[in-house]
């Protein structure tokens, strides 16, 4: 028994190195008023199946759902449906795997549950992840790419929306080490513009947020239902402890 727990420690303790070695930078938190807006949840919709959707799927999610969020099937027809003919298809790409793999060294998850999946007890909620990811790009033409990412350091995914945000460089600063004195570290000090994109950046960091709302929807369309239907519960199960302490106590006071 000592064996198996001294492992279970040592195993853990791996897990939390490699986490650590992750590195990035401190989340954004993401608008979540953006999930009740129901004009943001169709724009992200517009924005992933034109940004997204072309190496990555949401092979659990189907173009009909998104009735769920205002928008007609003729809208869905007319203005979404690219990569399949009819609405009751789920998001599937065309991308080869194995060219995926030769172009960026992976294949490119599936985005169904991506928000969820990304979450971090100690730095925030997977759209927290995501609002900060898609906002951090930089180019670094020593990666295959011509592309970095701070809250992801040498990810293989190219900045597929830097013509909205425009072209970023890094700058960093070399700094002592706070814990060794004898080293130097080197520290993120701000962006410089290099290129201008279509939108400044609030109207970037806008079109992000919807895109991210979006991407938390999908990977529970039916989110906004529950929260509402878990109020009625919790309304039910209150007037119900009143309803049953009152009888209880109808039932109980001649009782000596």
């Amino acid at each position: 028994m000592k064996k198996l727990i001294a492992i279970l420690l040592v195993t853990l303790g791996f897990v939390g190195n490699a986490q650590a070695a992750g590195g990035g930078i401190e989340w954004d938190k993401f608008p979540k008023e953006k999930m009740s807006d129901m004009a943001a949840l169709q724009n992200g919709a517009k924005l992933f199946v034109n940004y997204c959707l072309n190496c990555h799927s949401a092979a659990f999610m189907r173009y009909n759902r998104m009735r769920d969020i205002g928008l007609t099937e003729a809208d869905i027809k007319s203005n979404l449906l690219f990569a399949a003919d009819k609405v009751g298809e789920t998001m599937k790409v065309s991308l080869d795997p194995k060219d995926a793999k030769d172009w960026f060294g992976a294949n490119p998850p599936d985005l169904t549950v991506i928000a969820r999946s990304r979450a971090d007890v100690s730095k925030g909620s997977g759209a927290d992840y995501l609002y900060t990811y898609m906002r951090n790009f930089y180019r670094d033409d020593t990666k295959a790419t011509g592309w970095n990412n701070l809250a992801f350091p040498s990810v293989a995914m190219p900045h597929v929306m830097w013509e909205l945000q425009g072209q970023r460089a890094a700058k960093f600063e070399e700094v002592a080490d706070p814990h060794d004195a004898t080293k130097k570290i080197h520290v993120f000090a701000g962006y410089e513009q290099l290129t201008p994109g279509t939108l400044n950046e609030r109207q970037y960091d806008e079109a992000v947020a919807d895109l991210v709302a979006y991407l938390q929807w999908m990977g529970e369309p039916a989110q906004a239902q529950r929260f509402q239907l878990g109020v009625i519960v919790l309304i039910f199960l209150g007037f119900m402890t009143i309803f049953a302490w009152r009888l209880n106590a109808a039932y109980w006071k001649d009782v000596k």
